[in-house]
């Protein structure tokens, strides 16, 4: 609990991926990406009950297995390519009894560490936000970015005024996909996690990696080793 207030984390993970066949289960340095994020998250001080959604046997027997609670497989229908990633969090919600935050945990980000997932709790606890998104600076700014057209000709993507020097650049951050905060009761009306009333809990970038496609683990091995 955080402030008397009761905190239930939620692991989704699937059976199928496209970008990278069985990634929840992908092993690094003898432990998969899941029992990654089961342990980092056990080490909180404020979780309550971590919980793993998942509609794969071998996934859920994991999960059981690094001592995250599975209290039901979800439906197949909710473990699509194409299901909106809120979709198990909702879903979720509605199985389980009532807690004043949620937090939503993607196996995707194996650097993630436990101080992390507290500081955020705090963060957006004491700011009384109802939702807080994990942030990381962008170190390419999109108005120095372009777009190109069917007849391949460039343009600018950004069409105001444009500075030339990168101190002159407004900070920009981008969602880095560790950690997702929201209270249950105004998730469930809004859908989603970013609002207007979201805040951002900026992580460092050696802890921001998302692992999407066979690159990204390229990338974990290179920042494990840094």
């Amino acid at each position: 609990m955080i402030n008397g207030k009761s905190v239930l984390a939620i692991i989704p993970a699937r059976g199928g991926s496209k970008g990278v066949p069985g990634k929840n289960l992908r092993l690094f340095k003898g432990e998969s990406l899941l029992t990654m994020t089961i342990k980092t998250a056990r080490q909180s001080v404020y979780i309550d009950r971590l919980i793993v959604s998942s509609e794969d046997a071998e996934i859920l027997s994991e999960a059981k297995k690094h001592g995250a609670d599975v209290p039901f497989t979800r439906p197949i229908e909710l473990a699509q390519d194409d299901t909106p990633g809120i979709e198990p969090v909702l879903h979720a919600i509605a199985q389980l009894e009532y807690y004043d935050y949620v937090i939503l945990l993607q196996v995707t980000s194996p650097l993630r560490v436990c101080n992390d997932i507290d500081l955020s709790l705090e963060y957006c606890v004491n700011l009384n936000a109802p939702a807080c998104v994990s942030i990381v600076k962008v170190e390419k700014h999109p108005y120095w970015m372009v777009t190109k057209s069917e007849s391949q000709k460039i343009s600018n993507f950004y069409d105001g005024n444009i500075p030339t020097r990168r101190q002159d650049l407004p900070e920009i951050y981008g969602l880095n996909g560790a950690i997702f905060i929201a209270k249950p009761t105004w998730l469930k009306l809004n859908k989603k996690f970013i609002t207007a009333e979201t805040v951002g809990f900026e992580m460092p970038k050696e802890r921001s990696l998302d692992i999407d496609n066979e690159f990204d683990f390229y990338l974990l091995e290179a920042y494990s080793n840094y």
